[in-house]
C-alpha cells in the first residue's frame, strides 16, 4: 500500500501540468500588457536564479558538514551519513523547483488574467486565477510527497528490519526542505515589502498618486515581490511544513515500532498514506470552484476547501479501517485526524474575522481619523489580541488528539508508557490531516500575487476603468486568502514541531525528571529559545527598513531627474529599483538562515541537550505567538488601509488615508516577512536538534 503515496504525487504533478497547460493556452492581451507583464516575469526569474546560485553554495557546504559529522553519530553506520546529506540536497531541490514551477506559471498568468477580465469578464478571470495558483498548489504537494516517499522507501522502508531506520535518514530531505523555505521565506519577504513600502511611501503618501501608477519607479519591483514572496516563498514553506509534518509523524510511529511490531511498521507508512489520500481528495476539489450565479467568489474558494477536507476525512476513514482493522485504538486515531481537520477549519474562521472588513479591521481604520500614531497603536492591539484564540483552539486539539488514542490505548490494555506514545502519535496525525487541504490552500494562496498584478498590469497598461473595476474585485479576495493561508501555515507548523520536539526528547532520553523547570539549564534554554524569535523578527525587519529606505531614496530621485516622468511623457528606470531590492534580500537573507543551524548547534554542544530541549519548547512558544500577532495584525493593517480607499472616512487621498497607509507600511514587513519566515525557523531548528541528538549526547555540555 506504501506505493500509493509516489503514485499520488506523480497524480498532483499531473495535475499541476494540467492546470498550467490550460492557463497558459489562454489569451495574453496586447504590446502594451505584455510588456509589463514580460518585466515581471524577467524581474522574478533574474531574482530567483541569483537566490538559488546563494542558497547552493550553503546547502552543498551544509550536506559536506552533514556527510562528515553524522559519520561519528551513534545509530549511523556505512553510508548513512552520506544517505542524510543526499537526502538533505534532495529535499533542497525538490523545495526549490515546486516554488519555481508554480512562481514561473503565476509570473505568465498575471497578464491573461488582465485580458480575461476584458473580454469575458469576472467569471473567466477567476477561473485563469485560481487555476493559475493550483500550479503551484499541486506542485508543491505532489513534489513533496513523492520526496519524502521514494527516499523512505529506498532508504528501506519496505523492509520491517529497516523501515523505522529508514525514517531517520529520511530526515535530511526534510531538513533540506527546512533550510530552503527558510531563505525562500526570507528572501522573498525581504524582497516584496522593502519594494512595497518603497513604493507606497513615495507614490501613496508623498506624491498622492494610484498604486501601480506606471510612473513610479518601485512599481515594477512591487509587482515581481508578491511572486517571490506570496507564491515562491509561501509555496517553499508549505512544501517543507508537509514534509516535516509527515516526518514528525513517522518518527514517533517509529518508536510505536519499536515496542510494538507489525503495527508499528504501519503506523510509519500511516502518514504518507493520509497525504496520498488527500491528494486524490484535492484534485477532485479543485474542479469544484466554480462561481454561481452570484458571482460570490470567497464562496466558491472555500467550496472547494470544504470539499477537500470532507472527501480527505471519509478517504481516511477507509484507510484507517483497512490498515488496522476497526478497533478502538485505530478509530481513535482517526478521531484525531478529523481534530486537525477541525483545527484547520476554525484557524481559517478565526483569522478571517481578526483581517478581514469587521469589527478589528474597522476599529484600525476608525483609529486612522486621528493620524497615524492611534492608527498604529490600535493595529498594535489587534495583532496581539487575535493571538487569543488560535492558540485556545490549538490547545484544545492538542488536548483531544492526544486524549482520545491515549485513553483508547490505556483501555485496551496498554502500558502507560505506549499510551503516551500514541497520544503523541494522535497530535502528529492531526498535524497531517490538518494538512491534508495543503494543495487546495496554496492554489488560494498563489491566486493572490496572480490577481495582484493582473490589477497592475490594468493600471499599467491603461485599460477601461471596468477591467480594473474586475482586477480589484479578485484581489480583494487574494487579500483575504493570503491572510487565511498564513494563520492556517502557523497553526500546522506548531502542531508539526511539537511533534518533533517529542522526538528529540525521546532520542536524547529526556525523561520527565531529567527535564524539570527545577533544572537551570532547562531556564536557560526556555529563556534563548523565547528570545530567537524576537532577534529573529528585529534582523528581518531591518532589512526591509533598509531596503525600503533605498527605494524611496530612488524613486524620489527618479521623480526629481528624469523629465517629464511626472507629466507621464518619459518611463522610470524601473530596473533600478529591482536591482535594489534583489541586492538587499540576496544579503539580508543569510544571517537569519544560518540562525537556525548555528544556534541550536551551539547550544546543543556548549549548554547539552537538557538546555538545547528548553530552547526548543522556548522558540516554539514565543515563535508561535510572535507569528500569529505579526501575520494577523499586518493583514488588519492592510485591510483597514483598503476599507479606507473603497469609500470610507473620505476614501483615497483623505488624511485618514494616508494614515492608514503608514499603517499598512508597518504591517506590510509584519505578516509578509518576520512573521510567516518563524515558521521554518522553529521547525529548521527541531531537525538539526534531531540529525545532530547522538553528538549531543557523546560531545555536549560544559
Amino acid at each position: 500500500m506504501i506505493w500509493l503515496a509516489p503514485f499520488a504525487g506523480v497524480v498532483a504533478i499531473v495535475s499541476a501540468g494540467f492546470f498550467a497547460y490550460w492557463t497558459l493556452k489562454q489569451p495574453k492581451g496586447d504590446e502594451n500588457m505584455n510588456a509589463v507583464a514580460e518585466a515581471i516575469q524577467e524581474g522574478a526569474s533574474a531574482y530567483m536564479r541569483r537566490q538559488f546560485k546563494t542558497i547552493a553554495v550553503v546547502a552543498v557546504l551544509i550536506a559536506l558538514v552533514l556527510a562528515v559529522a553524522l559519520s561519528r553519530a551513534k545509530g549511523f553506520q556505512g553510508l548513512d551519513s552520506v544517505r542524510v546529506a543526499i537526502g538533505f540536497l534532495a529535499g533542497a531541490f525538490f523545495s526549490a523547483l515546486a516554488g519555481y514551477i508554480g512562481m514561473t506559471v503565476s509570473t505568465r498568468s498575471n497578464v491573461r488574467v488582465a485580458e480575461a477580465a476584458r473580454r469575458e469578464g469576472l467569471r473567466k478571470a477567476f477561473a485563469v486565477a485560481f487555476r493559475g495558483g493550483a500550479v503551484t498548489g499541486f506542485s508543491v504537494v505532489g513534489l513533496a510527497l513523492l520526496g519524502i516517499s521514494l527516499f523512505y522507501i529506498a532508504y528501506g522502508g519496505l523492509s520491517a528490519e529497516t523501515a523505522v531506520h529508514s525514517v531517520d535518514l529520511a530526515v535530511g530531505f526534510g531538513f533540506g526542505a527546512s533550510l530552503i523555505s527558510l531563505f525562500a521565506r526570507v528572501g522573498g519577504g525581504i524582497y516584496t515589502k522593502a519594494a512595497d513600502v518603497g513604493a507606497d511611501l513615495v507614490g501613496k503618501v508623498e506624491a498622492g498618486i494610484p498604486e501601480d501608477d506606471p510612473r513610479n519607479a518601485g512599481v515594477i519591483a512591487d509587482n515581481v515581490g508578491d511572486n517571490v514572496g506570496d507564491c515562491a516563498g509561501m509555496g517553499a514553506d508549505l512544501f517543507e511544513t508537509y514534509v516535516v509534518t509527515a516526518i514528525a509523524a513517522m518518527l514517533i510511529g517509529g518508536l510505536i515500532a519499536d515496542r510494538m511490531g507489525e503495527i508499528g511498521i504501519k503506523a510509519v507508512q500511516y502518514p504518507l498514506i493520509l497525504g496520498a489520500m488527500a491528494i486524490f481528495a484535492s484534485v477532485i476539489a479543485s474542479f469544484t470552484v466554480r462561481m454561481g450565479k452570484k458571482e460570490n467568489i470567497m464562496s466558491a474558494m472555500y467550496c472547494g476547501i470544504a470539499t477537500s477536507a470532507l472527501l480527505s476525512a471519509v478517504l481516511f476513514y477507509v484507510v484507517t479501517v483497512f490498515m488496522f482493522g476497526g478497533g478502538i485504538v485505530p478509530l481513535s486515531i482517526f478521531v484525531s485526524a478529523v481534530v486537525g481537520i477541525v483545527i484547520m477549519v476554525f484557524m481559517i474562521i478565526v483569522t478571517e474575522y481578526f483581517t478581514q472588513m469587521h469589527s478589528p479591521v474597522r476599529s484600525i481604520a476608525d483609529a486612522s481619523k486621528t493620524g497615524a500614531a492611534t492608527n498604529l497603536i490600535m493595529g498594535l492591539s489587534v495583532g496581539m489580541l487575535s493571538t487569543g484564540l488560535p492558540v485556545l483552539i490549538i490547545c484544545v486539539g492538542i488536548l483531544a488528539a492526544y486524549l482520545s488514542p491515549f485513553t483508547a490505548a490505556i483501555a485496551a490494555g496498554a502500558t502507560e508508557e505506549v499510551a503516551m506514545l500514541i497520544g503523541l502519535y494522535g497530535i502528529s496525525i492531526a498535524a497531517v490531516a490538518m494538512l491534508s487541504t495543503t494543495g487546495m490552500i496554496i492554489s488560494l494562496d498563489s491566486y493572490g500575487p496572480i490577481t495582484d498584478n493582473a490589477g497592475g498590469i490594468a493600471e499599467m497598461a491603461s485599460l477601461p476603468d471596468e477591467v480594473r473595476a474586475i482586477t480589484d474585485k479578485l484581489d480583494a479576495v487574494g487579500n483575504t486568502t493570503k491572510a487565511v493561508t498564513k494563520g492556517y501555515a502557523i497553526a500546522s507548523a506548531a502542531l508539526a514541531a511539537l511533534a518533533l520536539f517529542s522526538d528529540y526528547l525521546h532520542k536524547v532520553g529526556l525523561t520527565a525528571e531529567k527535564f524539570s523547570l527545577f533544572d537551570p539549564y532547562v531556564l536557560v534554554g526556555l529563556l534563548l529559545g523565547g528570545l530567537l524569535p524576537f532577534i529573529f523578527s528585529a534582523v528581518t525587519m531591518r532589512a526591509v527598513g533598509k531596503g525600503a529606505f533605498k527605494v524611496v531614496e530612488e524613486v524620489r530621485r527618479q521623480f526629481r531627474e528624469i523629465k517629464g516622468l511626472w507629466e507621464g511623457e518619459a518611463k522610470p528606470e524601473y530596473g533600478k529599483c529591482v536591482d535594489i531590492v534583489t541586492a538587499a534580500a540576496l544579503r539580508e537573507m543569510v544571517i537569519p538562515g544560518l540562525i537556525a543551524v548555528v544556534v541550536p548547534l551551539a547550544v546543543g554542544f556548549i549548554l547539552g541537550s537538557v538546555a538545547l530541549g528548553g530552547l526548543l519548547i522556548g522558540v516554539i512558544v514565543s515563535g508561535l505567538m510572535l507569528a500569529l500577532m505579526m501575520a494577523n495584525g499586518g493583514a488588519a493593517w492592510d485591510n483597514a488601509k483598503k476599507m479606507i480607499e473603497d469609500g470610507y472616512l473620505g476614501g483615497k487621498g483623505s488624511d485618514a488615508h494616508k494614515a492608514a497607509v503608514v499603517g499598512d507600511t508597518v504591517g506590510d514587513p509584519f505578516k509578509d516577512t518576520a512573521g510567516p519566515a518563524i515558521n521554518p525557523l522553529i521547525k529548521a531548528m527541531n531537525m538539526v536538534a534531531i540529525l545532530f541528538s547522538s553528538l549531543f549526547i557523546a560531545y555536549g555540555g560544559i
